[in-house]
């Protein structure tokens, strides 16, 4: 009888603990991640125009926190010509919760026609949500190029040292809609023209998609010499060199693609050691 108590006794407990553990479980399970309002294209169209940029936000709740995001487009069959992109952002890890927003830009040589689209948000826990959607990739539309005025900028071949800042404003303007901004400082040694200018191989001042105004927009734009990190939407380090640099203001329209360049505005920068 004795030996009889105490294998109940001891049945008894394991099935507490068996049962202590499996509430503790349903109690600190989180729930998968959300998300929410997402927006695809201008004005969310889910439209694209070729040799521009797919404007991409959405609101993400994680409880477990956010491990990755990844953007994928596809097309169905992924004929020749077509897009493909697949991309993973690492930098909202932690987060319980975020506005992710990013521009993804479209290759001249894509065809038209309707894309997946996954946008897959994955927590610390292994849980896993994704949200599909379809994107439509068109011709241009619209053939006017914004115009460009700047206001404010260095004199031709000023002279910039340590903690000193760099600035350069104006206004832009279009018949129908803004598309983006983009204000790179760009080293003479480049050889770039200005098509190639971009966040991946200048010193950003200024990288923008949101405007005042649909039609209009007043910018302002500077950055100290010496600066850690420049102003991208991602910011990245920047490593200052003595030389002959120049800053460029370049801005595109959201309906067909057509870009429209300053003229190039020559500074000096000298770095103390």
């Amino acid at each position: 009888m004795k030996k009889f108590n105490i294998l109940l006794s001891m049945s008894l407990l394991a099935l507490f603990i068996l049962s202590f553990n499996a509430c503790k479980k349903e109690e600190t399970e989180n729930a998968k991640p959300a998300i929410s309002a997402l927006e695809l294209g201008y004005n969310n169209s889910h439209t694209v125009v070729l040799g521009s940029d797919l404007h991409i936000e959405a609101e993400v709740v994680a409880e477990g926190k956010i491990q990755t995001i990844q953007i994928e487009i596809h097309a169905e069959g992924g004929d020749k010509g077509s897009w493909i992109f697949d991309s993973v952002y690492t930098e909202f890890a932690g987060l319980k919760n975020t506005t992710f927003h990013k521009h993804v830009d479209l290759p001249l040589d894509t065809d038209t026609g309707h894309y997946h689209f996954h946008f897959i948000v994955t927590d610390q826990e292994g849980q896993q949500t994704t949200l599909e959607e379809v994107v439509e990739v068109v011709l241009p539309s619209d053939s006017a190029t914004p115009v460009l005025q700047v206001t404010n900028a260095p004199s031709n071949g000023q002279d910039f040292i340590n903690g000193q800042s760099i600035q350069i404003s104006g206004d832009i303007t279009d018949n129908i809609a803004l598309g983006g901004l983009y204000i790179g400082l760009v080293s003479s040694t480049q050889s770039l023209t200005d098509a190639e200018v971009n966040h991946t191989n200048t010193i950003t001042l200024l990288h923008g998609h949101d405007f005042d105004q649909p039609t209009q927009h007043h910018f302002e734009a500077s950055i100290v010499v010496g600066a850690a990190y420049d102003n991208n939407s991602t910011p990245k380090p920047i490593q200052w060199q003595s030389g002959s640099y120049y800053i460029l203001v370049k801005t595109k329209d959201a309906f067909g693609g057509n870009w429209t360049y300053s003229t190039h505005y020559p500074i000096q920068i000298t770095i103390s050691k």
